[in-house]
């Protein structure tokens, strides 16, 4: 060594720091890659994001190999430090080795360290990218001494108690995916943002969250008149309608007005022909979630389901655009403005039907009333009265303050709510 002049000495020290940065960058690079844009950049031929994605796949030889040359250049810049420093200090080598210490170290901190991390972390790909087209033949090199670090490494490391899980650690809980759309930021538009979560939320909403209410089923009973009938079916703003004699609870078929226009167009008709072209009920538990419905619905190729309770009786209806709406919402501009059952007022109050649901008023005017309990309006105050109320009864439900304003046939007609 002490033929060798200072000045190859100096530059062999520069190369090794630039080398510790690149395995300091490279390891901060591509621990900070999102994974899913790597690998939606190496589907579409990106050759760095295939590397980076390949080198991934065993993060622990990835980690050995950085480590193992980080260490390697680390050790020979001391080296050649200490060999500069006592042919400079040749009177006092003991100094000379002080303070080569004190400077390498800040040296390699400042470096190879702190700098090229720094850089790393807010530009992983550009690093990360570049950086695989040299790991990837060093861990072919370096393979025998990775093995047996990472073999060592894994034996500690299953003493601890600890596993090894490479299979599912990019996987996302449902949760974790909600926290991920909300932070796409301008990447994920705001109503594509809502539809993702509508999507999320589809696994803890119910039938009877969204369904039609038996006591506001628009129908056909059989054992009415015949002149009744054709004005229901001639007024009938709905495509289907559920067909039953006697008794809700006797459902027999469901008519769509494309056959009834048919029917219609005769100059008359009976109620047999009206039943040539019911087709037969499709019924659904009331407890059923949205999303197994909404394959159900594209497996029996329904639209239409009539749900009932756990003792068969019929508690409303259920459409397949219900549960689209649930996804992309209400198919207008201002759900409090086109619902009829939501009459906002000039003091900011609101004046709620009894009939209308939670999740609707929750969705319309951006309320926070539980969700589960009661399903309807009416509902959640009598649950929490206890009692059938009188008109003009004020209550606090949470922070929200509701005045009775009319009561029929057991329930609350209308309700007026102010917000927090």
């Amino acid at each position: 060594m002490s033929d060798i002049p200072l000045s190859l000495l100096f530059a062999a020290l520069f190369f090794l720091v630039i080398f510790s940065a690149f395995f300091s960058s490279s390891e901060t690079g591509m621990m900070s890659l999102n994974r899913y844009r790597m690998r939606h950049l190496a589907k579409q031929g990106h050759g760095g994001a295939k590397r980076a994605s390949k080198l991934l796949n065993r993060t622990d030889r990835l980690i050995g190999v950085i480590l193992i040359g980080n260490n390697f250049v680390n050790i020979a810049a001391a080296s050649i430090a200490t060999i500069i420093a006592q042919r400079i200090w040749v009177d006092n080598p003991e100094l000379g080795v002080t303070i080569a210490t004190v400077l390498l170290t800040l040296v390699i901190l400042i470096f190879s360290e702190v700098t090229p991390k720094t850089i790393a972390a807010n530009h992983p790909e550009k690093v990360a990218f570049p950086a695989s087209y040299l790991l990837q033949p060093l861990l072919i090199l370096l393979m025998p001494f990775v093995y047996v670090v990472n073999a060592i490494a894994n034996v500690l490391i299953k003493i601890t108690g600890l596993k090894l899980d490479q299979g599912s650690k990019d996987l996302l809980s449902t949760e974790e995916f909600r926290t991920l759309v909300h932070e796409a930021g301008a990447l994920i538009p705001p109503r594509r943002q809502q539809m993702l979560l509508s999507i999320l939320d589809l696994e803890t909403v119910r039938v009877n969250d969204i369904m039609v209410p038996r006591n506001e089923i628009v129908g056909i009973d059989l054992d009415e008149d015949i002149r009744d009938i054709e004005n229901i079916m001639r007024t009938s703003q709905h495509t289907r309608l559920p067909v039953w004699k006697g008794n809700i609870n006797n459902i027999i078929g469901v008519l769509h007005m494309r056959n009834a226009a048919k029917i219609l167009a005769q100059e008359s008709f009976n109620k047999a022909e009206l039943l040539q072209v019911t087709r037969e009920p499709y019924f659904i538990p009331e407890t059923a979630q949205l999303h197994n419905q909404l394959f159900n619905f594209q497996t029996e190729q329904r639209r239409i389901a009539i749900v009932v309770d756990e003792y068969g009786a019929v508690q409303g209806i259920a459409t397949l655009e219900d549960i689209l709406e649930e996804i992309v919402g209400d198919f207008t501009s201002d759900a409090s403005a086109a619902s009829q059952d939501i009459t906002p007022q000039e003091d900011g109050s609101y004046i709620i039907d009894g009939t209308t649901t939670i999740r609707e008023l929750n969705k319309a005017l951006k309320f926070d009333l539980p969700l589960d309990g009661p399903k309807t309006f009416s509902g959640l105050i009598i649950e929490y009265l206890e009692s059938i109320p009188e008109n003009n009864v004020c209550l606090k439900v949470e922070d929200y303050k509701i005045e009775i304003l009319k009561t029929r046939a057991n329930t609350i007609a209308s309700a007026k709510i102010l917000k927090p």
